[in-house]
């Protein structure tokens, strides 16, 4: 009895091992192979419970989304003959499982298998268009350009290359370093010609500013000279009418003014004879000199 308690326990744990080893689970973001002593017997490419003969079929899993390939630094010399140091990437998805398995086996190896087939077309690509379609023209076309050619080649490892992209595109150091050069001559020069431009605008703002100041200033002498004209006239007519009135009162305004023009408060020193004539009338209001009778009152 317990030997066949044993048996049936036996039989019972060799078939959850045989019906665990048979099922598998294909995740929504996955697609596999059955492969039955390495030759392939089924593609699977929709999830969920999946079901293979135990202990003789093997499954290999792959990735359905889109995945990224970086590419080696390279240099590319462009029709032009300028040179670039390009690095790219592609974005590839599996579409041949059957395909992929044989040619490339597994998803590491693409970069060893399909990297140096995308290397190859960026440089005959690029190096067929100048540095300016590269860097700005066509940029998109030539990329596109690339990742078609690069579909019909990598169709024999069921890969389909979704996009090709350019992650820089730069010139050689020693390169860069002549076009900052250049650039910076370019600068210099536009520069100096802005300064230069400006100097002279400067030059002939300034020669007409100090030209008007010019005008303006000898028609404000002229106008000036005559009305100082004017006022030395009217001036010297009133002095020779006070004059003619009374003469001694003319002499006194003249000596006043003398003494103010002779004698200023902050430093004065003269050397004079305290009778000399100057100081007249610092002896006598008069000045020595008798005033004249009153003439004759005018009859109302």
């Amino acid at each position: 009895m317990r030997a066949f308690f044993a048996f049936v326990l036996t039989v019972l744990g060799l078939a959850a091992i045989a019906l665990y080893s048979s099922a598998f689970v294909v995740h929504q973001n996955e697609q596999a192979l059955v492969l039955r002593f390495g030759n392939p017997q089924q593609v699977i490419t929709t999830p969920g419970l999946k079901w293979k003969v135990p202990f003789i079929d093997t499954v290999e899993k792959f990735d359905k989304r889109i995945l990224d390939i970086d590419t080696t630094e390279q240099e590319v010399t462009a029709s032009d003959q300028q040179r670039l140091i390009v690095d790219a990437y592609a974005r590839y998805r599996i579409t041949d499982q059957l395909k992929f398995y044989q040619n490339v086996r597994y998803e590491d190896r693409v970069r060893e298998v399909v990297g140096p087939l995308i290397e190859s077309e960026i440089r005959r690509v690029l190096g067929s268009a100048t540095l300016q379609e590269v860097v700005k023209d066509k940029r998109e076309s030539l990329m596109k350009q690339i990742a078609d050619q690069v579909n019909k080649e990598g169709q024999e490892f069921g890969l389909e290359v979704v996009d090709v992209r350019i992650k820089r595109a730069d010139l050689p150091k020693e390169n860069l370093v002549k076009v900052y050069d250049r650039m910076r001559a370019d600068r210099v020069r536009e520069a100096t010609e802005l300064r230069a431009q400006g100097e002279a605008e400067s030059n002939r703002v300034r020669a007409n500013a100090d030209k008007d100041v010019t005008i303006i200033k000898a028609d404000a002498t002229q106008k000036s000279d005559g009305i100082r004209g004017d006022g030395e006239a009217e001036r010297s007519k009133i002095f020779a009418d006070a004059f003619g009135r009374d003469p001694d009162f003319f002499r006194f305004y003249r000596s006043m003014q003398a003494y103010k023009t002779a004698i200023k408060p902050e430093d004065t020193r003269m050397l004079l004879s305290p009778d000399s004539d100057f100081f007249r009338y610092f002896k006598d209001p008069t000045g020595g000199v008798k005033p004249a009778s009153p003439g004759p009152v005018p009859q109302q």
